[in-house]
């Protein structure tokens, strides 16, 4: 009975509005593909300063004006250290990123603003990442790929980069660069079974 209320209830509800995402990440875009949500991209008219990941996500987010439909931020860092890394500018700087991350344990840290004309939601999200032990040749085979690039850390968890991961503690979808359980969570809340949630 259940399953054929979903049905009828699928049929009879109109279709979500599609949230904005403002960023111009494929990593992004997958991810709410994966999730099955209705979305549109429009890139944010915003000058990144400074490491916090909530500041910059507000920041993507406020530059788009997504009328009556939701718009969504997020910005993701890696820090370790208290130190937050940003992105290589090369692949040497790439690979002393790497070194730094190797045998050790780093926080990857996501900034998340879903926002409308009414009302705003700022959240931060935390995933704790252990790298194995790197040798000279491991560094030097995984910067020859050239994932490293536009990569906050220098390394995509959902390529190659795997292969340089021990353990993660906390949302994997974190890591790769929008943490989905938040976003869930956030759809239940304000927009109970709007988006198929709550």
């Amino acid at each position: 009975m259940g399953e054929a209320l979903a049905r009828r209830g699928d049929l009879a509800a109109p279709p979500a509005p599609p949230l904005i995402l403002a960023s111009k990440s494929p990593q992004r875009r997958a991810i709410l593909e994966q999730l099955g949500l209705p979305f549109e991209v429009v890139a944010p008219s915003y000058e990144e300063r400074g490491h916090d990941p909530v500041d910059l996500a507000a920041g993507k987010a406020r530059s788009v004006d997504g009328g009556d439909r939701p718009v969504l931020g997020v910005d993701t860092e890696v820090v370790i250290d208290g130190e937050a890394l940003g992105k290589p500018a090369d692949a040497g700087e790439a690979e002393a990123m790497l070194e730094q991350l190797a045998g050790g344990t780093h926080e990857v840290v996501s900034g998340l603003c879903l926002r409308t004309s009414a009302w705003e939601e700022l959240h931060s999200e935390t995933t704790r990442v252990t790298f194995r032990p790197l040798t000279a040749r491991d560094l030097a085979h995984y910067v020859a790929r050239g994932e490293w690039e536009n990569r906050a850390g220098g390394y995509a968890i959902q390529g190659l980069g795997a292969s340089l991961v021990e353990r993660i503690e906390g949302n994997y979808l974190n890591v790769v660069g929008l943490p989905a359980a938040l976003l869930i969570r956030l759809l239940a809340q304000r927009f109970a079974g709007i988006y198929g949630f709550g």
